[in-house]
């Protein structure tokens, strides 16, 4: 490779002494070496600073830096604010790099140019294994990776990899790099990655091993409840996917349901809510009485619906429901009335 750019990958840390070794001999290590490691403490209390430190008196390519604030986005923002790279890429503290996670998405962006968005297929790794709920989203991410296919299904997880992920920096910038003060700050970034058209290049090789543990920060930060998930897929929704002229439907009446009718009246959102529970219903939640999901063949404004080839009229549908069969159930029945994902139905779970 004739050219090389340097390459800027952004550590924030907090209290991960444990691991931080292993992750930046596993960068030093890599077969791509212009880089620059911008290394965040944000208020540590072991002694992460002092291995950083260490690291950065034996190779200059490790800065030593102290997060502007308390939280990941200003210790991002503070790690990006004195980064050089033409490119940029994020590496969680307590994780490891394979060999050639930074030359093989150099390549791809070379190979692919700006408006692009280089990611990888990712593994998870315990001393106690794996839960079954990450070892599926582990399956259907890298499904998603594979084949670049990954803002298809956008609304019902953080569809790119916190830690896996590399673009140019002007395309970073284009998307606020990590202005918004929204959480979980990796899904936000992952809607403003989508919101500007960046097109993920496929890859079907593992680059990442993304470690579980009781008090990883994911587990353990209010950040990361389901609450704040919900919010940002609906303020995207709204910003990105709704068209205002359609009928909107809320399928489904748990707690996501619940949660998100709230903030869809929020947002002074009209909707319709529907489900199959015979228990709800016909009865009111927040005002809204719940009708048979058939109801949705049924809007209550047909002339202001959008046409379908095959003539027919359709609303949009937030479909809240979690059960995977239940899912399946309902993609069938939405797929026999001719309508198609991320135009006519979101899945939010």
């Amino acid at each position: 490779m004739t050219d090389t750019p340097l390459v800027s990958i952004l550590i924030p840390y907090k209290n991960t002494a444990e691991f931080l070794p292993e992750c930046l001999e596993s960068i030093l290590q890599q077969g791509y070496s212009n880089f620059e490691i911008l290394a965040v403490n944000d208020n540590s209390a072991d002694s992460s600073r002092g291995i950083i430190q260490e690291f950065a008196a034996r190779d200059p390519r490790v800065k030593d830096l102290v997060s502007h604030g308390e939280g990941i986005i200003p210790a991002l923002r503070t790690a990006f604010s004195v980064s050089k790279g033409k490119l940029v890429t994020r590496m969680d503290s307590d994780d490891i790099m394979m060999p050639d996670r930074l030359g093989a998405m150099v390549r791809d962006l070379q190979q692919s140019g700006k408006g692009h968005l280089a990611v990888g297929q990712v593994k998870y790794f315990s001393d106690r294994g794996i839960s079954d709920g990450y070892a599926r989203y582990e399956k259907w991410l890298n499904g998603l990776t594979a084949t670049g296919t990954n803002f298809s299904e956008i609304y019902k997880e953080c569809v790119i990899p916190s830690p896996c992920w590399m673009l140019w920096r002007e395309d970073l910038l284009a998307c606020e790099a990590f202005e918004p003060n929204r959480y979980p700050e990796d899904y936000d970034l992952c809607f403003r990655f989508y919101r500007e058209g960046l097109i993920c290049i496929p890859n079907a090789e593992c680059l990442h091993l993304w470690r579980d543990y009781d008090s990883r920060t994911s587990r353990n930060s209010e950040h990361y409840a389901q609450n704040y998930f919900l919010e940002i897929k609906t303020h995207y929704f709204l910003e990105l996917d709704r068209d205002p002229n359609r009928e909107l439907f809320l399928w489904g009446a748990g707690f996501k349901g619940k949660k998100i009718a709230r903030i869809l009246q929020q947002h002074r959102q009209p909707f319709q809510w529907i489900c199959d529970n015979p228990l709800k219903i016909g009865k009111k939640i927040y005002g809204v009485e719940l009708s048979h999901y058939e109801r949705i063949l049924k809007p209550d404004t047909p002339e202001t619906q959008v046409k379908t080839s095959n003539g027919s009229k359709t609303p949009q549908s937030i479909i809240s429901v979690a059960n995977e069969e239940a899912q399946r159930e309902i993609r069938d029945f939405l797929h026999t009335q001719g309508w198609a994902p991320m135009k006519n139905y979101f899945f939010f779970c």
